[in-house]
């Protein structure tokens, strides 16, 4: 545990870090080139304070945002606000400049949790060739964030035994064998562990053990509850999270007030 969680206060702590060995034509050709001038002043804004560099920065993640967005937004279905695609997209890019060699695979796992669970809230996107790989599809719920078992949750929590969903933005780190119960019957399933990395809101996932895992509770039409977890059908379960693990990143979404104008990705992405 202490080596995860030196890893995780570098995550959230570090400003700049090096993103070298890339070289690109021009922006339609690859978002490259704008992490790059992203990184480059984010870097300068730390060493000068120049306010200039972070406008830089901030422009450059707006530019590929809205690059992704126009590329995205045509096989999303309905949302619970219009502006969830928009802060998953914006934070995927802030925290990519300020950590590019954290994010080692171009997958972005995407849930509104302000959808109930008979509707499907989850997506994965290729970030690299923005694309449309998945969805939208079923995505569980904590128990602790809704006392009904279907419905729309309402309650977010990053405390220990909760067993409420955290909101924000998660690095993935590798799959292992997932075992759990569900109505009294023991399973098992592909896992993939998380790292949460907005700081206050989902920073104790590691500890929490939420992780994403497929789960018989999970069926197309609806999802059950889970312990915090973002969990998904069995054989989607298989067929992505391989996919997502060892650097992608997962981003969980609600119409928080206190989480939207608090979380560090999505403040530090916004314009």
């Amino acid at each position: 545990m202490n080596s995860r969680s030196s890893l995780q206060s570098a995550l959230i702590g570090v400003c700049a870090l090096l993103f070298t060995g890339a070289q690109f034509t021009s922006p339609r050709e690859n978002p490259g080139i704008l992490l790059t001038t992203a990184i480059a002043g984010h870097e300068v804004a730390a060493r000068t304070g120049d306010s200039a560099s972070t406008k830089q920065k901030t422009s450059a993640i707006a530019a590929l945002s809205r690059r992704a967005l126009d590329a995205l937004s045509g096989g999303v279905g309905p949302l619970s606000s219009p502006e969830a695609l928009t802060d998953a997209v914006r934070s995927y890019f802030a925290f990519k400049a300020a950590h590019p060699d954290a994010v080692q695979n171009p997958y972005l796992y995407f849930v509104d949790y302000g959808l109930p669970s008979t509707m499907p809230r989850g997506y994965v996107f290729d970030m690299k060739m923005l694309k449309l790989l998945d969805g939208p599809f079923t995505v569980a719920h904590g128990r602790g964030s809704a006392p009904a078992r279907t419905g729309i949750p309402t309650r977010f929590s990053n405390a220990i035994g909760s067993a409420a969903t955290s909101l924000g933005l998660y690095l993935t780190e590798a799959t292992y064998r997932f075992r759990g119960n569900s109505g009294g019957r023991r399973y098992s399933s592909v896992g993939l562990r998380l790292l949460g990395v907005s700081e206050g809101f989902n920073d104790n996932a590691f500890v929490r053990r939420v992780v994403a895992h497929g789960a018989p509770y999970v069926t197309p039409k609806e999802a059950g509850r889970s312990e915090g977890c973002p969990a998904m059908e069995q054989t989607r379960a298989r067929r992505l999270l391989p996919k997502l693990a060892n650097g992608g990143i997962v981003f969980l979404y609600a119409p928080d007030s206190t989480w939207l104008t608090s979380d560090p990705w999505l403040t530090a992405g916004a314009e």
